[in-house]
């Protein structure tokens, strides 16, 4: 179990920085903006899944992408049982996408939570490199 655990952050650590690609001022929506035009829909062939984002700090919020078989769709607020859930501060999600703050100390300092299968949250990477 620890094992699975150290992978999933160093897994979340390599996509985190590639995903996002955020500038230091960025907020939140600006991110996630961005990710739209990374979208590999050959990557998403057969996959299923349903990311949420849970920010906090004065430009959170929360944030979903839902996967389904090489389409997605994105929007602001929750969406109905996440495969995956991302938990962390405004501040700390875009600092993570812009390489300020590593996500394996994030998650090891409680700063980020991520709740679901380390497969879903690895495909990630794959999905909007």
């Amino acid at each position: 179990m620890k094992t699975n655990r150290i992978c999933l952050v160093l897994m979340l650590t390599l996509a985190l920085s590639s995903i996002c690609g955020a500038e230091e001022n960025s907020t939140p929506q600006q991110v996630f903006d961005g990710m739209r035009g990374s979208f590999k829909a050959d990557k998403a062939k057969g996959v299923h899944v349903k990311y949420q984002w849970n920010l906090s700090g004065p430009n959170g919020g929360d944030w979903w992408i839902d996967v389904e078989d090489g389409k997605f769709t994105m929007g602001k607020g929750k969406i109905d049982n996440p495969t995956v859930t991302f938990i962390t501060s405004d501040n700390d999600w875009v600092a993570m996408c812009n390489g300020k703050l590593k996500g394996t100390w994030a998650f090891m300092t409680g700063r980020l939570k991520v709740h679901g299968p380390q497969s879903m949250a690895r495909k990630l990477d794959e999905i909007f490199p």
